[in-house]
């Protein structure tokens, strides 16, 4: 689906240089052809037989490249993020997407000791009130083999960091800040398995920004333990937060009122990595401690331990953070849209190669799709014509309304999202709260299909 201000994929790839112009707008037809239905197959999306041949002929062309791809479109990234505030969140994670039925896939490889597939790390830009802006950084990898029985656990813990997978985290990182326009702040955020010295290493070093859920209890300065020191402060304050929902856990999206405690502490080098003289011995952090005070009843409350390189000195400052690392779910609703919005799990290519180009595609698909579900919500008087083309938003209208006068003027984000959750479910109950993700692909899709209905129509 195009989307004029944001992601209409022809603007979106303006800046890209494949040194072959039939093949840029080839390109660029096939991400049109795959956002229509991204649910569905290459062979059900395309138009007709000639267009899905011509789609599986681009995906198989040496010249299409993935590292090009991904660069026009953060490109087409920052250019969002200039129009949305100083400070934009980073927010990284992994997913594994399951290929097991596909043993003979050429270049596959191993996600766990008996699960063949490919372990996806996306960052994601993310304004600081929750707007979906682009992937800024994507890899993919996998291992050779089940499990590595050569070396002892020591061993593969005195690895260089770039031999380790979770070197992933620092070099998505790097990526996520670099290049960017010289007022831009970009502030990474991280769920506990971002929670790595060498990480805290890297960022000082590049001046970057992290904001990471705490999963090890440090040692700082003066033999004291980070956990156990900010449990002992005093309360510093109370802050309101909206909790998202956790489907892991069976947790329903709520408002919480968290107590919170913040310090400063100078953190150790740990000794497995004493080796390594290149880090620093100690770095300086400020730890935020957020608890929830009366939980709903049968719920545990949330209790979050956040750490920062940069200064919290007071609740509002911790307020801030604590807000900025709600919208870290953003990457989970990314993976739900990815893998069941765009089921990429489903695909069936031959080689890892083009099933990884075929991810990054349906990746930036599925920041689109989430562009639109939140736009809606942050920005509802928005007009609806900054998301969708004249004949696009009329068409919506009528068909959500049942009519076929359409408005003259544009409605609004927040009633095009409404509007779209029409087409993509049965409900339309007043408590319902804003469209969500999988209502608003399903409206986009049948929206679509009308649009290339009335095409062969009129």
């Amino acid at each position: 689906m195009r989307n004029k201000s944001s992601f209409s994929m022809e603007s979106e790839f303006t800046g890209l240089d494949f040194n072959s112009s039939r093949l840029e707008k080839r390109f660029v037809r096939t991400m049109e052809t795959l956002s229509g239905h991204p649910d569905k197959s290459i062979w059900l999306c395309s138009e007709n037989r000639a267009e899905a041949k011509a789609i599986y002929r681009l995906l198989g062309n040496e010249g299409l490249d993935r590292e090009e791809i991904l660069r026009a479109h953060r490109e087409a990234a920052i250019r969002r993020m200039a129009r949305c505030g100083k400070t934009i969140l980073a927010v990284q994670d992994t997913t594994g997407l399951n290929y097991s039925t596909h043993s003979k896939m050429e270049g596959i490889g191993y996600i766990s000791a008996n699960t063949l597939g490919a372990n996806i790390h996306t960052c994601l830009a993310v304004t600081a009130d929750g707007v979906v802006l682009g992937v800024l950084s994507q890899s993919s990898h996998s291992r050779p083999q089940p499990c590595d029985r050569t070396r002892t656990h020591d061993a593969k813990k005195s690895r260089p960091l770039e031999e380790k997978e979770s070197f992933r985290w620092v070099k998505a990182l790097w990526e996520s800040a670099g290049a960017l326009p010289e007022k831009q702040r970009v502030v990474s955020v991280c769920d506990r398995e971002g929670d790595m010295y060498e990480l805290f290493d890297a960022a000082a070093r590049g001046g970057h920004a992290f904001l990471i859920r705490i999963s090890q209890n440090r040692m700082a300065a003066g033999n004291r333990q980070i956990l156990d020191a900010i449990r002992e402060k005093r309360c510093g304050g109370r802050i309101a937060a909206r909790i998202p929902r956790d489907s892991r856990r069976g947790f329903k999206e709520r408002d919480a009122i968290l107590q919170v405690r913040c310090a400063g502490f100078d953190i150790k080098r740990p000794e497995k990595l004493n080796k390594n003289k290149s880090l620093k011995e100690s770095h300086e952090v400020w730890v935020i401690h957020a608890k929830e005070e009366r939980p709903p009843k049968g719920t545990d409350p949330i209790e979050w331990f956040l750490m920062t390189n940069e200064p919290v000195e007071s609740a509002e400052a911790a307020h801030e953070r604590v807000i900025w690392y709600t919208h870290r779910w953003k990457i989970e609703q990314f993976h739900y849209v990815l893998k069941s919005g765009c089921a990429v799990e489903k695909l069936q290519e031959r080689s890892m190669g083009k099933t990884a180009m075929l991810v990054l595609m349906y990746s930036i698909i599925a920041a689109a799709i989430m562009n639109i579900t939140y736009a809606a919500r942050v920005y509802p008087q928005l007009p609806c014509s900054a998301m969708f083309e004249e004949d696009e938003w009329k068409a919506l209208y009528c068909a959500a309304n049942k009519t076929r006068r359409p408005p003259k003027k544009p409605c609004t984000a927040a009633e095009a999202a409404i509007f779209l959750s029409w087409l993509g479910g049965p409900k339309r109950a007043p408590s319902d709260g804003p469209p969500g993700v999988k209502t608003i692909w399903i409206g986009l899709g049948k929206l679509n299909t009308l649009l290339n209905y009335s095409k062969w129509v009129s």
